[in-house]
């Protein structure tokens, strides 16, 4: 909405009102699915109007992609240390985490398969991120294009191969998982020390 000024993310009363828009909004993700829910029943169960909603989200793309970014990012930073190195343990540690994150939004979503090609996008971008972060520790000499690739195809292949494992039923343990998988990534990455 043009002319609407962002609200102050640091005051006390717009963190509580985005909580409770937040809150709000997994009431409905639990009751309906996605695609049923309007920014109506959003302010409704949040007890705020339509224009307090407008004024921390642009719609319930928006909405929907902030919880479950802010939820995947928490999931990853409690197994795997930003400042670490990217080694066989720490992509293990992203495909348990990435595993976690499936089981849960899967758990507090009615249809989470409806949703999840949504924030897909935005899930394996801060994925690539992150693993960006992690190898240019050990891989200082490498050209940044090739890293930036290289981290693309992990990112990509550690979303696609968890969210597989979820939608098929999750039929192996996410260490049996892992431990299937990461020594074909990591035969890969040898080649970038």
């Amino acid at each position: 909405m043009s002319g609407v000024l962002s609200p102050n993310s640091n005051d006390p009363r717009v963190i509580r009102t985005r909580q409770l828009i937040l809150d709000a909004f997994l009431v409905q993700l639990n009751l309906k699915n996605f695609n049923s829910i309007t920014i109506q029943n959003i302010t409704e169960q949040a007890t705020i109007n339509r224009a307090t909603f407008y004024a921390h989200f642009q719609d319930k793309y928006a909405l929907l992609e902030s919880l479950l970014s802010d939820a995947f990012m928490e999931y990853v930073t409690k197994r795997v240390d930003p400042d670490a190195r990217l080694s066989a343990e720490t992509i293990q540690q992203l495909i348990f985490s990435l595993c976690d994150y499936h089981v849960s939004s899967n758990e507090c979503i009615k249809k989470y398969e409806t949703v999840a090609p949504i924030i897909e996008e935005n899930i394996k971008t801060q994925l690539e991120q992150f693993l960006l972060q992690l190898m240019s520790k050990v891989a200082k000499d490498v050209d940044p294009k090739t890293l930036k690739i290289t981290a693309t195809m992990l990112s990509w292949s550690i979303y696609g191969m968890t969210y597989r494992w979820n939608v098929d039923g999750r039929q192996e343990s996410p260490a049996e998982l892992a431990q299937r998988v990461v020594p074909y990534m990591m035969g890969g990455l040898e080649l970038l020390n």
